[in-house]
């Protein structure tokens, strides 16, 4: 609460509406709120006579909000919650699967038979895993833009999935590498929409605090598949090779990609849009929706088409160190994790049968799912994220020097059930830590999210050809590579949270920090009144 000292120096003027504020009353408390909020505006210089600079304006919570104790606040703001997790999460989580079991299921289809029918040789079939990442990485940082720029995801996220739906089904029609090779580029390329698009569509609905526990719920999608995937590519071998002349690895892409325009149609009746321009929501839970983001990061997010600019976005995201710690990071999680791409080949130099070594890429991925799930929930109830990010990382490392200098097989299998929960466990908390570190404004959260994930996944262009099959069992290169990228991204890490806690200082001391929101300009909440501060 300001001092008389700093009434007086500041020259604060509070205007309320009053003929408005009592139309309004017998009716919703939303009626009419644009014109209801309160204007708070103050004259920010020292010199009383410098009246003519321009004011600084905060917009002020809306009247249900206001009007709430802490008590009602807190028990209405849980139902909403819960609402926009009951709406959003199943059917993101099933469209994640659906996204990451259709890009991957070549690997499981070369158990199947595909290599053998289509007589790829040397390098075609890595080359056929390695295109896809091409198209993926183009399209990231434009589809990003233009999701945030038109503002209908519930209509773009569904469209782009009936497409590469199609496309996935349309890999049983290939005949040679040419055709295999095509159909993977495209299918990248329309498959880049869904994953950024997501982390920026969570983080237009969530609060920081909320965040990671949230993409750890989305992120199990790709953890599920690569289970699921073993499980139905090892039904399929057993029950449908053969049937109406199809080899089994046919079938498999037939029956995902009629699966995935099945859950695109849906999709098109459950997702919402952003807080601001959705329906679904009653008016009062909207604005609750609105404001508690406003408070969390001290000022309006999406708040129309108008203001999301495609070049903005990107020049303000690229100017930001913080992005380009952040894209290093991330790179060196999806190199490490690269080894999941063919996880069927690696679980299938243990020597046991094709039906049993599907069975087998089973555990790691579940296990996978359990520690996600704990880590990130944790990091969200703690508020902490750096040790949440590193430390799994040295199980990862421990798991591929195991690989890489062993041959015996209990000893291999348990590096493999490490490999999955050592990466991917990090990982999903680490991506919630860019929307943490660039929450504003929206177009560069959107610019930021795209641009990272895009280069991480350059790793998975390269990583393929580091597991030929004669470079089996233990892919000496490969996990020394893994286990190299593993350790930068804990240094990479440790440098970013030094940059944190160094601008979090500089806020303690009133310092203007690029992104952050200082102590009375934010709407009001915590980052009005402690200012905002870098999630560590």
């Amino acid at each position: 609460m300001a001092t008389s000292h700093q009434a007086g120096r500041f020259g604060s003027l509070w205007k309320l509406k009053k003929k408005q504020d009592e139309a309004a009353a017998p009716d919703s408390p939303f009626r009419n709120n644009e014109k209801l909020d309160i204007e708070h505006v103050s004259n920010t210089s020292l010199d009383p006579a410098d009246a003519s600079q321009p004011a600084r304006r905060r917009r002020e919570a809306p009247p249900l909000v206001r009007d709430l104790g802490p008590e009602e606040r807190a028990r209405l703001e849980l139902l909403l919650v819960k609402k926009i997790d009951l709406r959003l999460l199943p059917m993101l989580i099933l469209m994640y699967l659906m996204n990451y079991l259709d890009r991957n299921n070549i690997a499981a289809a070369r158990l199947a038979g595909l290599e053998e029918e289509l007589e790829l040789t040397g390098t075609e079939y890595l080359t056929c895993v390695s295109i896809l990442f091409v198209g993926y990485i183009l399209m990231q940082v434009p589809s990003n833009l233009f999701m945030n720029k038109i503002g209908k995801p519930s209509l773009y996220l569904p469209t782009c999935m009936v497409i590469w739906g199609v496309i996935s089904a349309a890999t049983a029609a290939a005949e040679n590498f040419g055709g295999l090779l095509a159909i993977r580029f495209f299918l990248g390329f329309v498959e880049a929409a869904y994953f950024p698009g997501c982390l920026f569509f969570l983080s237009s609905w969530y609060t920081r605090k909320e965040l990671g526990f949230r993409t750890a719920i989305l992120y199990s999608g790709s953890l599920l598949s690569g289970a699921f995937s073993g499980l139905i590519t090892a039904g399929i071998t057993g029950g449908m090779d053969g049937k109406r002349g199809l080899r089994a690895w046919r079938w498999l892409f037939i029956i995902e990609g009629v699966i995935t325009i099945v859950i695109a149609f849906a999709a098109y009746f459950v997702l919402p849009n952003f807080p601001r321009t959705t329906t679904w929501l009653t008016e009062d839970e909207r604005q609750l929706a609105i404001w508690r983001l406003d408070e969390d990061i001290g000022e309006d997010d999406w708040t129309g088409s108008q203001n999301q600019t495609f070049w903005n976005g990107m020049k303000l995201a690229f100017q930001d160190i913080k992005m380009w710690n952040l894209m290093v990071i991330l790179f060196c999680f999806v190199a490490s994790g690269t080894v999941t791409n063919l996880f069927p080949t690696i679980v299938g130099t243990l020597g046991y049968s094709n039906i049993v070594s599907l069975l087998l890429t089973v555990p790691p991925y579940v296990l996978g799912v359990i520690t996600t799930f704990l880590n990130s929930w944790h990091a969200d109830r703690t508020g902490e994220r750096y040790f949440h990010i590193t430390l799994p990382l040295y199980f990862a490392v421990i798991a591929f020097i195991i690989a890489a200098a062993t041959i015996k097989t209990g000893p291999r299998y348990l590096a493999m059930m490490l490999m999955i929960p050592g990466v991917y466990t990090g990982y999903v908390v680490a991506l919630a830590w860019i929307s943490n570190t660039l929450p504003r404004p929206p177009a560069k959260r959107a610019a930021a999210l795209a641009a990272i994930n895009a280069v991480s996944n350059a790793s998975s262009i390269y990583a393929s050809y580091m597991y030929p099959e004669s470079a089996g069992p233990r892919y000496v290169a490969a996990m020394c590579v893994n286990c190299v990228t593993a350790f930068i991204a804990i240094v990479a890490a440790t440098v970013l949270r030094f940059t944190l806690v160094h601008l979090n200082r500089k806020l303690d001391r009133g310092e203007v920090v690029e992104g952050a929101v200082a102590i009375g300009e934010a709407v009001p909440g915590e980052a009005a009144r402690k200012g905002f501060r870098f999630v560590l």
